[in-house]
């Protein structure tokens, strides 16, 4: 066996392609704490989010890079560890330093399950080990107390009166819904509805987070636009069901994000098919079969997932506890999480990508 040194180590590992970035690990600074023993060889790979779908996979490509070099006899250690990139936008502003990345989560019309995707997501995401984050930013029809199981709490202010978020599932929390009767929010007139989720933002001790996603309300007017306009946003997702009709929707929400210069991640398709429990292999297009796919690759948006149609998720939702904890062996549980890890695969080639000028966001007063 040659002998083993640092250096030799970094050169084996520069063979190893990020498959997302297509750089190696070593020239993207991803190998860390590389120690050589003899034989032994202990290091720790980088990713640039927990929720990385290609751990595995690098992982594995690491250790026949090693054993290639020096033999099958090689003793390989390798800590997967994360350093979440942050957003341009972020980054040119000073709204929330602690934060990586802002996602907005929305749909061009109601009733297509957004509210019921931004749950799941965030969820998914801290079971990776991320610190996320979830706004309710819907002062008209907040769910986000009812999906969290968390009606009858109500979020405290600390000593800078700043508003500490509720923590549930590992997700920090904050809605209208834990503040205000949902019958006094219905009269709030728009630039109202503009402040209040303006002050969710700026007011909160939200502390270090890697994702803070805000649940849109339904629509492409006037709040959703000034929302969008105001917030350093990373990147939106967009909630879609298989119909024409909600398709046309969910143009119009991509227009909208284009209009302010906010990158739009991809689309997830809810409600995308049905799968008897005792027909397993089969899946049946109750409302369509593909239409986000399709729309998806006509834009040039990645399609983040599929979500299949389950009794489950909304008794989940319903129940206070989103499917992905309540029912993690379940289909849609394991759609929402390749979602989640998408999402997140998404982000980090996006903030990887130099010379993109973004503007810079400040919250008002």
């Amino acid at each position: 066996m040659p002998v083993i040194t640092t250096e030799s180590v970094l050169k084996a590992l520069s063979t190893v392609i990020e498959p997302d970035l297509h750089r190696d690990l070593v020239s993207l600074n991803m190998i860390k704490n590389v120690q050589v023993s003899g034989h032994h060889i202990s290091f720790s790979v980088e990713l640039t989010t927990p929720a990385c779908p290609l751990k595995e996979l690098i992982e594995r490509d690491c250790r026949q890079a090693l054993y290639r070099h020096f033999g099958d006899e090689v003793v390989v250690e390798i800590t997967m560890t994360a350093d979440v990139s942050r957003g341009n936008r972020l980054m040119e502003t000073n709204v929330l330093p602690e934060v990586r990345n802002i996602v907005a989560v929305a749909s061009g019309k109601g009733g297509v399950g957004k509210s019921t995707v931004a749950a799941n997501l965030a969820v998914a995401l801290a079971q990776t080990g991320a610190r996320v984050g979830l706004v309710d930013t819907d002062i008209y029809g907040p769910s986000v107390p009812t999906m969290f199981g968390a009606t009858e709490v109500r979020p405290r202010v600390n000593a800078d009166r700043k508003i500490i978020p509720i923590e549930q599932y590992g997700v920090k929390l904050l809605s209208m819904g834990f503040l205000v009767d949902p019958d006094q929010a219905a009269i709030w007139r728009g630039p109202m509805v503009t402040s209040a989720v303006q002050q969710f933002i700026r007011d909160a001790e939200w502390g270090a987070l890697d994702y803070l996603l805000l649940d849109l309300p339904p629509g492409t007017g006037d709040i959703q636009l000034t929302l969008v306009q105001t917030v350093p946003i990373t990147g939106a997702v967009i909630v879609s069901t298989p119909q024409e009709v909600a398709l046309a929707d969910a143009r119009r929400g991509v227009a909208m994000f284009q209009k302010v210069n906010v990158p739009v991640l991809g689309f997830v398709e809810n409600m995308a098919y049905f799968t008897p429990p005792d027909l397993p292999d089969r899946k049946y297009y109750l409302f369509g079969e593909g239409g986000a796919k399709r729309l998806a690759a006509k834009m040039q948006v990645p399609l983040l997932g599929e979500i299949p149609i389950e009794q489950i998720v909304r008794e989940s939702g319903d129940d206070g506890a989103p499917v992905v904890m309540s029912h993690p062996g379940s289909l849609s549980a394991a759609a929402f999480r390749y979602a989640a890890e998408e999402t997140a695969r998404v982000i980090a080639v996006l903030n990887a990508e130099n010379g993109n000028e973004a503007p810079i966001f400040e919250i008002e007063a």
